[in-house]
């Protein structure tokens, strides 16, 4: 594998990789890049709307594993609105979440900075309402960044990022928000653990009966359906598919979680006994028919060309996820903890069907959403990403740097295709992802001085962060 800027495929989707495509993928398989003659192509047609900056719709998914999708191998599951998104820009196949968690991966997204660099990101995840478990209103966020830069700002969606009365988006830079506020709700009642209800419209409640998806699929339709004055961010927080395991059709099983959680049985929203794969293949699928009806709605409005539009996940896949050829998943820094199917699309600058094997991580996104909005980065508060502008715009290589984790009782870092481990048993294990994508075979043993030169990195940064 090469992290430079020859890690962008000419091979697209013409077909649908099954698993032997993705295990080819995973190890790097490589050709030149196009992104050198997309830029001239369109400097040849004159730089239109070069200073037109794009709009950013910026998409999570929630718990959705890195093979969940058809374009990135499922065998089930039919995505077809996301593979096109796919076609039409860059999939990277080694791209990684900021931690195999949801919260303190959405603290990183936000703040462009290691979680552990505020109390806020300390929780695994953030469960209490305390002054201290959320992004303080006064830290840089990327909402405040390109507002300051003249973006409108708006989030549908799961927040995660701190409870009322102290933290919110209306509190961070954005002028509008819908959604939830806890990691995880019922998708028809709307109640969280606690039991809260939690779906907001900005601080007041809101009530709507219908399944959650829709409900923020349509805020983002009215969303890009405006007028729009200016260039704007739109944050697309998906709790899909995220437990409690229900699918559009799945009322009754709503009704009997959310009686059961009201009863006392706090626990009830996990839905440890239920499921199975065709509900999480219907969740999956609803997902990707409501980013469909977003892609369709900038179509209509004739903004897609113009419209930055991302999509990942926030940790890797849970109990029901396709991971293939991955190890682990959600809460494992394993690969099928944090590596996530990662695509990003702007047709007005970023030629179609690419296959990207440059290692990405969520600090890199929020440096480069600064980067093309025109947005200055606060130098009191240092970006730990890297953007990618360059390397997705003008075919420079990405700068060698450390892919960083740490949860509690674990730590990861990635260098090249070297990767250090240690979970919670306290061993030290070295992996060649090159040729070892399901961390099988251990190299700690043959190759004690890069363990070393990874494990002294990794404590390195550890040492500027917050402990726990």
């Amino acid at each position: 594998m090469s992290d430079g800027p020859s890690s962008i495929s000419r091979r697209g989707f013409t077909r649908t990789l099954g698993a032997a495509g993705v295990a080819a993928v995973a190890t790097g398989s490589l050709t030149t890049s196009p992104v050198a003659a997309a830029e001239r192509e369109f400097r040849a047609q004159g730089g239109a709307d070069r200073g037109r900056r794009p709009n950013l719709l910026v998409i999570l998914a929630d718990d959705l594993g890195w093979a969940d999708l058809s374009s990135f191998g499922s065998p089930d599951i039919r995505t077809p609105h996301l593979d096109r998104l796919a076609a039409s820009g860059v999939r990277f196949t080694q791209g990684y979440s900021a931690s195999a968690v949801c919260s303190p991966n959405r603290v990183a997204l936000y703040t462009g900075r290691y979680p552990a660099r505020i109390p806020g990101g300390l929780p695994e995840p953030i469960g209490a309402a305390t002054p201290q478990n959320g992004i303080p209103t006064d830290h840089p966020t990327l909402a405040t960044q390109v507002k300051a830069a003249g973006y409108d700002t708006a989030m549908f969606g799961k927040w995660h990022g701190g409870f009322l009365p102290w933290f919110g988006p209306l509190r961070s830079g954005w002028d509008e928000f819908v959604g939830n506020y806890s990691g995880g709700l019922d998708y028809f009642s709307k109640y969280a653990s606690g039991p809260r209800y939690d779906l907001f419209d900005g601080e007041e409640e809101l009530q709507d009966p219908r399944y959650y998806t829709d409900i923020i699929t349509e805020r983002a339709v009215e969303y890009v359906g405006r007028k729009h004055q200016r260039p704007w961010l739109l944050n697309l927080n998906f709790t899909t598919p995220h437990w409690p395991w229900e699918g559009p059709g799945d009322k009754a099983v709503s009704d009997e979680l959310t009686a059961r959680l009201k009863a006392g049985e706090n626990g009830a929203l996990f839905h440890t006994d239920g499921g199975s794969l065709e509900v999480y293949k219907s969740m999956v699928e609803s997902l990707d028919d409501s980013i469909g009806r977003v892609i369709g709605a900038l179509k209509r409005s004739g903004q897609l060309d113009n419209t930055v539009v991302f999509f990942a996940s926030d940790n890797g896949g849970e109990r029901f996820s396709h991971q293939w050829p991955l190890t682990g998943h959600k809460v494992d820094l394993t690969e099928g903890g944090i590596r996530v199917p990662t695509i990003l699309s702007w047709p007005k600058r970023i030629r179609p069907r690419q296959v990207s094997h440059q290692t990405v991580h969520t600090l890199d996104w929020h440096a480069t959403f600064l980067d093309l909005a025109g947005a200055a980065p606060d130098p009191s508060y240092p970006l730990d990403g890297t953007s990618l502008a360059d390397y997705l715009l003008r075919d420079r290589p990405v700068p060698q740097r450390d892919l960083f984790w740490r949860m509690r009782g674990q730590r990861a870092l990635r260098r090249g295709d070297l990767k250090y481990v240690r979970q919670s048993d306290g061993v030290d294990r070295l992996y060649d992802l090159a040729v070892d994508p399901s961390e099988q075979a251990n190299l700690a043993r043959k190759r004690p001085g890069d363990l070393s030169s990874l494990r002294t990195a990794w404590e390195s940064v550890n040492a500027e962060l917050l402990p726990y």
